[in-house]
């Protein structure tokens, strides 16, 4: 904790995704309160329900006039998905610097102090970043596939290790606003908003085992799409493969049809049309191949255009 209250209005953005942390609530927010208190001068709490109901108001009667004076509930009208949800605290949040905390770091609140003093550093976002991954054997390959494929078809550096709980500037904050993408991965487009960024190590591994392998799988998959070009990669290979195809196919139904031998020295009876139909079908084969490439360019293209992403994101302008 810090000597003297920084002169920083923070907003504290929680996200309310299970009722175990619901009903811990009212012991949780004075601990936050008292510790904010003593570290800011001014602060805010956006609590975001995404359980798709109501919060009882009995689990708040007994908190202190001032913690629910500084406290706003935002509730969604149906339950989302968790990087939309912190979309939601994030377009609320008014602070100099916005807080995503994560239930599991309730436990050590010195971490905000922490990334507070991160940032007065020159670093706009500050992450924690857990030492290793806990994930299932299928999960695990999964992962690793998913982060090699952004890494060698994407400029996006992303940490495979990040945890969500990050502390961002309002300059990181609005850049990453104008980002209205109605299809979201957040660590991802932390990484498009650039800026410097830095992070603390934190014993606690980043873990997945709360969701489905099929639920792991979607979000690889719209991530990939959205953030890199491998999609149309694989279409160029999968076009120059027909090529090589198309060649052998060639050359095996010439020897054949020539030499009543094939390019494994098998012979064969040569049957009068049978050639032609095979040049033809691989031959179509191949130029379907190629539309379909063509077809991914295009696509990936329109969709880039649409996503309406700045070209550039301007950090300050100074008079030299």
């Amino acid at each position: 904790m810090m000597a003297n209250p920084a002169k920083t209005f923070l907003s504290v953005i929680l996200i309310i995704d299970n009722e175990r942390f619901a009903n811990q609530l009212s012991l949780e927010l004075p601990r936050l309160y008292d510790y904010v208190k003593q570290t800011f001068k001014d602060f805010e709490f956006i609590l975001v329900n995404n359980l798709g109901k109501s919060i009882s108001d009995d689990k708040f009667e007994q908190l202190d006039a001032d913690i629910r004076q500084n406290t706003f509930i935002l509730n969604l009208s149906q339950q989302t998905h968790f990087n939309n949800a912190v979309l939601a605290g994030f377009d609320r949040s008014n602070g100099d610097y916005t807080l995503l905390l994560e239930h599991d770091f309730f436990e050590d609140l010195n971490l905000i102090g922490l990334l507070y003093e991160q940032t007065q550093t020159g670093n706009d976002i500050v992450y924690l970043r857990g030492n290793r991954k806990k994930l299932g054997f299928f999960s695990n390959i999964l992962y690793k596939s998913f982060i090699r494929i952004l890494g060698r078809y994407s400029d996006l550096k992303l940490d495979a290790h990040a945890h969500n709980t990050r502390l961002i500037s309002r300059r990181a904050l609005n850049s990453l606003l104008r980002l209205r993408e109605n299809v979201r991965f957040m660590k991802a487009l932390y990484a498009v908003v650039g800026y410097n960024s830095s992070y603390i190590n934190v014993e606690k591994s980043v873990s997945h085992t709360d969701r489905t392998l099929g639920e792991q799988f979607r979000t690889s998959l719209l991530a990939i799409t959205s953030f890199s070009t491998f999609l149309r990669s694989l279409m160029l290979w999968i076009f120059v493969l027909s090529l090589g195809i198309l060649f052998v196919v060639i050359s095996n139904t010439l020897l054949v049809k020539f030499t009543n031998y094939d390019i494994f020295g098998a012979y064969h009876e040569a049957v009068p049309g049978w050639a032609f139909l095979v040049v033809l079908s691989s031959t179509f084969f191949a130029i379907t191949c190629l539309n379909l490439y063509i077809i991914s360019v295009y696509l990936s293209n329109i969709y880039q255009e649409i996503k309406k992403r700045p070209l550039y994101i301007i950090e300050s302008i100074k008079r030299i």
